[in-house]
């Protein structure tokens, strides 16, 4: 039976991120996505000015409802970028109407990168994302958010196995039951993830390309959760994420300069299809 993924992210008309990236990439793996869309803007914020935005909170609960009124059951329940404190507490609240004892609920808490928190959210924001990831069976912080939400020393540059050790732990503590660290690197040759699973550290790496793009990490949870329905286990399925991701970054730096565009991820599906052996 085909397996059903229920993503919930915004809509970004423009910039390849969130439900426009989440939809082809986990559809392309073979897997029925249904979404419920938390708000709906012309470009992403990252970068654009005088975008357009139409908040959607008031859709997010009657749609999921409606869904367990008509019977529909998810494999798993995928949540990216949120737009309030509301949004969090209404995503949470999903999770109890559409989670049965077979999903599983992948949360990516996009807020923040590089260091800082993405100036729209006040400085507690982090605090209330780790309510969210503590619902969550796997998440998928990129360093930033994990330290933010465990309040702990970002620390820029090459990762020690010591502090990925510390940062992974502290996500378990918090609730995670398998926290996924993005980002990760030893040297400048190679990056990927590292993740903690049953009481072991599993790293997954790729080529590391000199460039840097708005939505690789939607593009790498999306890679992930295609792959973990696949059937793929937590490290064959970061691996092939990882090496989607960068695929998808060196096709895009040939011709595109513009970071904010996003990558090309189109043109490398087929290469995904192919990691997930189909």
């Amino acid at each position: 039976m085909q397996k059903r993924v229920a993503a919930i992210h915004d809509i970004s008309g423009f910039g390849k991120c969130s439900l426009t990236v989440a939809l082809p990439i986990i559809s392309a793996a073979g897997v029925e996505t249904a979404v419920i869309p938390t708000a709906v803007l012309s470009t992403h914020t990252g970068g654009f000015k005088d975008f357009t935005f139409r908040d959607l909170t008031e859709d997010i609960v009657p749609i999921a409802k409606h869904w367990k009124a008509e019977g529909i059951r998810f494999d798993a329940i995928y949540t990216g970028y949120l737009g309030s404190f509301r949004q969090i507490d209404l995503v949470c609240e999903i999770i109890d109407i559409l989670r049965d004892e077979e999903t599983v609920v992948v949360v990516d808490p996009v807020m923040a990168d590089h260091g800082k928190l993405y100036q729209i959210f006040p400085a507690d924001f982090p605090q209330g994302m780790k309510k969210l990831c503590a619902k969550a069976d796997i998440v998928i912080p990129n360093l930033t958010e994990a330290c933010l939400m465990l309040g702990i020393e970002y620390k820029e540059g090459v990762f020690t196995e010591e502090y990925v050790a510390e940062i992974l732990t502290g996500l378990k503590n918090m609730g995670a039951k398998l926290p996924i660290l993005t980002g990760v690197y030893f040297d400048d040759k190679k990056l990927g993830a590292a993740a903690l699973e049953n009481g072991m550290i599993k790293y997954a790496f790729a080529d590391r390309v000199d460039a840097m793009y708005h939505g690789t990490g939607d593009v790498y949870g999306s890679a992930l959760i295609g792959a973990l329905m696949n059937g793929k286990n937590i490290k064959e399925s970061m691996q092939i994420a990882a090496e989607y991701t960068s695929g998808c970054i060196r096709r895009t730096k040939d011709f595109q300069p513009e970071r904010t565009y996003g990558v090309d991820f189109e043109n490398e599906l087929p290469k995904y299809i192919k990691l997930l052996g189909k």
